[in-house]
């Protein structure tokens, strides 16, 4: 058994020179700072300063509200023990009903771009709201044409046809459509933990288990392996593009990715075994998002495209999370795979919250959906849209913010992989700009890795033979010493890869709440923490989020071991 101090931080690095003030955050509770104290913590996370000031709530008392959502709102997936009552937004800044404030590092799932109520976004909306709220497509208004000119500006040839929609769900059941419709095919396939939306077309796609139905529906969706390098049998310490990689060692060549080998023979044998000789088409998110911003090996999404083109079938970029600019480098997530999709779908920060998407593809595939069907949609490019939209695109120019993502975003992810070392519970941080996941697991000392290598005479856990090759996995792959011996890694690396209880993950998200920090939650067992704040943050609010996080975790580590 792991003795209990091996869980505890190497160093505890809290902002010490000036307590939180009542104004900050009015209503944390005494017994959660004196259980703070309690366990060691003396200091608190300083939260940065914010020169705004929110209305006073004058709305539903909490009681009322908690009725209204038991007695008339669909049961839908709630955040904390006591929900949040959000009032006020600025910037990267929430505020609840009682005044409380918050950094939000989750941007109401992955979808506030340019920062809450942003003052140019808001000045354009206010302007076209005086203006003219709707007209269908039936009529010419500037705002659809202007935001076309600008979108389309954004992307390559031949991706130049737009299809304004609704939200992702509406997005992704329409690039679905013009796979068939192009392809003539049925059969789609999609990772498994993936998300492309609820609708009853995309839910066939979205491959977590909490999404998907009891009913038939979505024919001729198809799943196949996640080429995950930190979950799945096959990756280590070369193989994500990432300043971070996962503590697997691997003996990969700058220009020859061993996993990325194995994952493609896996996407062989879906293409092989699951789907027609021909196919409609191939959904992929650049990094995945519900999923706990699961990256994919270097060179796969290539290779995987050609495969699906060799079937007919035609690749299908969900950008709803990693587009505009939200992974630094690039504008577009299938950038950073040095591919080029013939659909690419996108929403959430499309309008920094307001309900927009959209489906962007070629002229040929387009004209055969209109061979097809009559696309017509009574919202979609909306006067208020399009002009939030063209907003939305102006600020992110104006304030590098996409070069914000890629300087911060890389900033607070070198700090967040720290906390690998200092504790046994965070397996992998990963992630590109401003999309950070960090997966907790049980305990990364009950690995394989540390065990000696069978075939050197070492023994496996319990004193199995051959059951911890992990010195030669996945770098050697081809000299394990029997079929039965690869079977073996495979299971003993899942195994050892447990993820936190879904309570433990539980009582540090509150905590961090406490601490004044919203973070998201993903993972087939929730067991990630998914980071991804509005595109203005700073690296002083970096740097409070990672000592949130710091203390948090320490706090459940000495909980846990007294």
């Amino acid at each position: 058994m792991t003795p209990a101090w091996r869980h505890l931080p190497r160093a505890l690095r809290l902002e010490t020179s000036s307590p939180w003030t009542p104004k900050t955050c009015p209503s944390l509770s005494r017994a959660f700072w004196r259980s703070v104290t309690k366990l060691g913590l003396h200091t608190k996370p300083r939260m940065p300063p914010c020169d705004f000031t929110p209305e006073r709530y004058q709305s539903m008392p909490y009681s009322r509200v908690l009725e209204v959502y038991r007695e008339h709102l669909s049961p839908e997936l709630v955040y904390f023990p006591e929900p949040l009552l959000l009032h006020q937004g600025h910037m990267q800044w929430l505020f609840d009903h009682e005044g409380n404030r918050y950094l939000d590092f989750f941007s109401g799932i992955v979808t506030v771009s340019v920062g809450h109520c942003h003052p140019k976004v808001n000045a354009v909306a206010q302007k076209q709201l005086g203006r003219l709220w709707h007209t269908s497509a039936l009529f010419f208004h500037p705002p659809i044409h202007e935001y076309a000119e600008k979108l389309s500006a954004l992307l390559p040839d031949p991706l130049k046809v737009i299809f304004l929609v609704n939200s992702g769900s509406e997005a992704n059941d329409l690039a679905m459509l013009m796979a068939r419709a192009h392809s003539k095919n049925t059969d789609i396939i999609s990772f498994r933990g993936a998300y492309h939306g609820c609708s009853p077309y995309t839910i066939g796609l979205s491959n977590v288990g909490q999404f998907k139905m009891t009913l038939p529906g979505a024919v001729g969706c198809q799943s196949t392996m996640c080429p995950d390098v930190f979950r799945g049998p096959w990756g280590g310490s070369h193989c994500r593009d990432s300043p971070v990689q996962t503590i697997r060692k691997c003996s990969c060549a700058p220009d020859c990715c061993h996993a990325e080998d194995q994952y493609i023979e896996q996407f062989k044998d879906t293409l092989s075994t699951c789907v027609g000789k021909s196919i409609a088409g191939f959904f992929a998110e650049p990094i995945q998002g519900v999923n706990g911003f699961v990256q994919y090996p270097k060179g796969f999404l290539k290779e995987a495209f050609q495969l699906v083109r060799e079937r007919g079938g035609v690749c299908i970029a969900d950008e709803v999370q990693t587009g505009f600019g939200r992974l630094g480098s690039h504008f577009w997530g299938f950038q950073t795979h040095g591919v080029l999709p013939d659909i690419v779908t996108m929403a959430k920060g499309i309008g920094n919250g307001f309900p927009m998407a959209a489906v962007v593809t070629t002229p040929e595939i387009a004209k055969s959906l209109a061979k097809c069907v009559l696309h017509f949609n009574t919202f979609g490019g909306n006067p208020m849209a399009c002009a939030i939209g063209s907003a939305v695109l102006e600020v992110i120019k104006e304030e590098k913010l996409q070069e914000n993502s890629q300087e911060v975003g890389t900033y607070l992810l070198l700090k967040l992989a720290k906390l690998q070392d200092e504790f046994e519970i965070i397996g992998d941080v990963r992630g590109k700009g401003l999309m950070i996941g960090i997966e907790m697991v049980k305990d990364k000392i009950q690995s394989g890795h540390e065990q000696p290598h069978p075939a050197a005479g070492g023994e496996g856990p319990g004193g199995t033979k051959n059951a911890d090759c992990l010195s030669c996995f996945p770098s050697s792959w081809e000299q394990c010493l029997t079929r039965q011996h690869q079977m073996e890694n495979v299971f003993h690396w899942q195994t050892s890869r447990q993820p936190l209880p879904r309570e433990e993950v539980s009582q540090i998200h509150e905590d961090c709440r406490q601490m004044g920090l919203i973070v998201g939650r993903g993972g087939l067992f929730s067991q990630t923490f998914r980071i991804a704040p509005s595109l203005c943050i700073t690296k002083p609010e970096a740097d409070f989020a990672v000592d949130v996080f710091r203390a948090a975790v320490t706090q459940h580590m000495e909980r846990r071991a007294k």
